[in-house]
């Protein structure tokens, strides 16, 4: 697992602010990844989400329960401090109340506080034809600013297709499409609602969405890092 402390944190920052996006490469090693997958054929999700009979997609995911496994714990909790501070200045530029504790622990008591007490964090899986449409995850009142996807399959090798995309609502016009395709073990850090940009009157909120485009052959594992618990 590489070291957080290694990441070029001033780019991921500088990446957020102008794409709402970042994507930080070889963040697990082929191992981890696999480890990682393992996980989603063992009882440790609270539920089974299909995403074609509620219209989501085509494909599978799981929600897990608590405790979470500890590399995901573990991984949770030390990218939080990081995207807090980017959260906080998102807040401020912003005029927004919202301030962001410094620790996960801390930032779960508030969204318990709220009765969002059921865990995020997911394991995604697509066959062949499977997709995501573009979407948030917001689960209710209280929400983190930013989420994390970690790709667990090889693209090219375990499966083709699955870009991920992202996109932007730009002001009075169309929204604006981004694609990237993450390896094995990349991470890709990205906002859950919007991102703030400066406009001639000040800042305004850019809503962004996401989502995965289709699997056409193999299959394809993910997980996802989602900071807030669901009501």
């Amino acid at each position: 697992m590489k070291d957080l402390h290694s990441v070029d944190w001033h780019h991921v920052r500088t990446s957020l602010n102008e794409k709402g996006f970042c994507q930080v490469d070889a963040l697990c090693s082929a191992a981890e990844c696999k480890a990682l997958t393992d996980l989603y054929h063992q009882p440790i999700f609270r539920s089974v989400i299909n995403m074609q009979r509620y219209r989501f997609g085509r494909g599978e995911y799981k929600y897990f329960n608590y405790p979470l496994p500890g590399i995901l714990q573990i991984l949770r909790e030390n990218f939080y401090p990081y995207l807090a501070e980017v959260a906080n200045t998102w807040s401020s530029v912003l005029g927004g109340s919202a301030k962001y504790p410094n620790t996960l622990s801390e930032f779960t008591a508030i969204c318990h506080a709220q009765d969002q007490k059921r865990p995020t964090p997911l394991i995604l899986h697509y066959g062949p034809g499977g997709y995501n449409t573009l979407h948030q995850d917001l689960y209710g009142e209280v929400y983190f600013p930013f989420q994390v996807v970690i790709v667990l399959s090889q693209p090219g090798k375990d499966f083709d297709g699955g870009e991920f995309v992202m996109t932007e609502q730009l002001p009075r016009a169309q929204s604006k499409a981004n694609v990237l395709a993450p390896k094995q073990g990349d991470a890709v850090i990205f906002t859950t609602n919007f991102r703030p940009v400066q406009g001639a009157k000040g800042y305004y909120k850019a809503k962004m969405r996401h989502g995965v485009s289709e699997i056409s052959s193999g299959e394809r594992y993910a997980l996802g890092m989602i900071f807030h618990d669901a009501n």
